[in-house]
């Protein structure tokens, strides 16, 4: 991982020592490991792996899943660098929406005709995961209008893993910022007040100025995403807004009227804490809890 340095510590001394990183022997190990607990590491929940584009194509895809939205995701791995993952995910990428049905089938067989007939194409995604990728990488994927996530990873020790988001880019980025204050506003209609628009458009800010955030919107709520989902912003509820975080309530002091813990309790969008927005204040004071969802996703 770029600058990051891990230390096991020795209680018993008061000592510490450093535990080394490496790459994997091999890329089929890092694919094991990731297709294995894909929805821990990425919010994805896992489909095929190895999936043959066919005689036409002729390629295989790494793995094949779909995320919390409901979004097809593509991920391929590479040991080290190699500048060729990035354009054989698109290539790929580009087969997956010509074949809409194949993949909703597959989700159907795999997972049940609910998440099938749910599945969202506006923004399919590619996550490519490899030991490093260079400064050209991460240009290229900005020049696509694409969703691309560039992962490093390293292994510590025998049983720790690090994953270290390097570039995020969100489908449609540059028509996003051409109407940022339109696209803000569909969480807020049916008749919603002028204040409530303008609420909504004041989380949208708060989100997306975190940093490396796409949007996708779905009927029922609007997703705010790093590698996983972090935050929630569902329509208006009379005089305010929901927003739900990926934030374990145990460790928040609740206030009612503000925060409520919803573990267990059924809601659209993902997370366990729900924040309740009424004024622009209410943003402000929810800004830390913005936050800690972020950097947990």
């Amino acid at each position: 991982m770029s600058g990051l340095k891990l230390f096991r510590t020795n209680t018993t001394n008061s000592g510490v020592t450093e535990v080394m990183p490496h790459l994997a022997e091999v890329e089929a190990d890092v694919q094991g490991l990731v297709e294995a607990h894909m929805e821990t590491l990425l919010g994805v929940r896992f489909l095929v792996s190895e999936y043959s584009t066919g005689p036409v194509h002729r390629g295989r895809i790494d793995s094949l899943g779909l995320d919390e939205n409901g979004s097809p995701v593509i991920v391929e791995y590479k040991r080290g660098v190699d500048a060729g993952v990035i354009n054989q995910g698109l290539f790929y990428l580009s087969w997956l929406r010509d074949h809409r049905a194949e993949f909703e089938h597959l989700v159907r067989d795999r997972l049940g005709a609910t998440p099938a007939s749910q599945v969202l194409w506006t923004a399919p995604r590619l996550v490519c995961i490899a030991g490093d990728f260079t400064r050209y990488d991460v240009h290229a994927v900005c020049e696509h209008r694409r969703s691309i996530d560039l992962v490093r990873y390293r292994l510590f020790g025998d049983d720790l893993l690090g994953l270290e988001t390097v570039a995020t880019v969100s489908g449609g980025t540059a028509v996003a910022r051409r109407a940022r204050r339109q696209a803000a506003g569909p969480v807020a209609v049916g008749g919603q007040s002028a204040s409530l628009v303008e609420l909504a458009y004041a989380v949208d800010e708060a989100l997306l100025g975190l940093g490396g955030v796409n949007r996708v919107q779905r009927k029922q709520y609007r997703a705010y995403q790093r590698l996983r989902n972090f935050a929630c912003l569902c329509p208006p509820q009379r005089s305010k807004l929901l927003v739900y975080l990926k934030v374990d309530p145990k460790d928040v002091d609740l206030v009612p009227g503000f925060t409520r813990d919803v573990t267990g309790l059924g809601h659209h969008g993902t997370g366990d804490l729900e924040v309740q927005l009424r004024t622009p204040r209410d943003v402000d004071r929810a800004q830390d809890l913005f936050r800690a969802s972020y950097a947990a996703a």
